[in-house]
């Protein structure tokens, strides 16, 4: 809850709360990568491989 105060008035405002280990996911800069990463699905522009060995020699190359 946070409690701000106006003209002598206590407003009171809720509060979601997040647990720490995930505070990084609601920062400015993990959400436009976020953002990034699902126009990057809906265009398209994702590869799938079908072993962890495919994958690495997509890497390399």
């Amino acid at each position: 809850m946070e409690i701000d105060v106006e003209d002598e008035r206590a407003v009171l405002m809720p509060k979601k709360l997040v647990d720490k280990s995930q505070a990084y996911f609601w920062t400015k800069r993990w959400q436009e990568g976020e953002r990034e990463a699902d126009e990057d699905i809906k265009a398209g522009r994702v590869k799938t491989f079908d072993s962890v060995d495919d994958l690495i020699k997509d890497l390399e190359q």
